[in-house]
């Protein structure tokens, strides 16, 4: 399998010399094309700080990251715009829909940008609405709409240029027990049959037992990392529960 993303011992400090916060201390790993992994810490345990980085909205303060083996830390200018837009897919905790275009037009909004005939347009937005199960909703803005659906309507926007990794914040954080499990059901689905390959940053055991594998960050460090295989969710998440314990934080960060 070839490595999509590579993290190569990236450190990210904020402040001046009299006062430096290191948000990121050291890290390194590898997401595989076809993964779905989870990133998952306490508040200020650096997870945020760290997919900005990966996503080029912030820069590191040293080390490199790899995406498909291009260094994004030294891309600037076109190069770096042409990189997001091709390149990555963002799903974000409170959606970023337009509130002045439909769902229909919302996800078209990424193909638009990149010059997609129109005929291909339609049929991709189609095809990614049936899998997605949004395709009622279509011609609907986003105040008809309920938080799964418009998360839903988020992921589609995000896949549908066929990024190389998509990019996950949080994105159960602002829906009800209910639309989580169906959002990471179709997650999944887009894990498992469209091959997309997702990094998901969240403080929810439950959540991140979607993934295939969670990596867990303490002071801006790796502190453990697990791998579903051939688990249950159910065991899966009981392994992730004893990992936030030995972590030490508030329970209510994990769960």
């Amino acid at each position: 399998m070839e490595n999509i993303l590579k993290i190569e011992k990236i450190e990210k400090y904020y402040g001046s010399r009299s006062s430096l916060t290191k948000a990121i201390d050291n890290i390194s790993f590898d997401v595989e094309e076809g993964e779905f992994v989870a990133i998952m810490g306490a508040s200020g345990s650096g997870k945020t700080t760290l997919l900005n980085c990966i996503s080029t909205i912030d820069k590191v303060t040293s080390g490199h990251i790899y995406v498909s083996e291009v260094d994004i830390t030294k891309l600037k200018g076109n190069s770096l715009n042409r990189f997001r837009r091709e390149s990555l897919g963002f799903i974000f905790q409170d959606f970023n829909l337009l509130d002045t275009l439909t769902a229909y037009e919302n996800i078209a909004l990424a193909l638009t940008i990149q010059n997609a005939d129109i005929k291909l347009l339609d049929e991709k937005i189609k095809k990614v609405a049936r899998e997605l199960d949004i395709t009622n909703i279509l011609n609907k803005y986003p105040y008809q709409m309920s938080g799964g659906q418009k998360q839903r309507v988020a992921s589609a926007r995000a896949i549908i240029t066929e990024p190389k990794l998509v990019l996950a914040d949080e994105p159960t954080g602002a829906l009800d027990s209910k639309s989580s499990k169906m959002l990471l059901e179709k997650f999944n689905y887009l894990n498992k049959e469209v091959k997309a390959t997702i990094l998901m940053v969240t403080h929810d055991a439950f959540t991140a037992s979607y993934a295939s594998r969670v990596i867990f960050i303490k002071d801006g460090k790796i502190f453990n990392e697990i791998n579903r295989a051939n688990k249950t969710r159910k065991e899966f998440f009981d392994n992730i529960i004893d990992v936030v314990t030995l972590l030490g934080g508030d329970m209510n960060d994990a769960l």
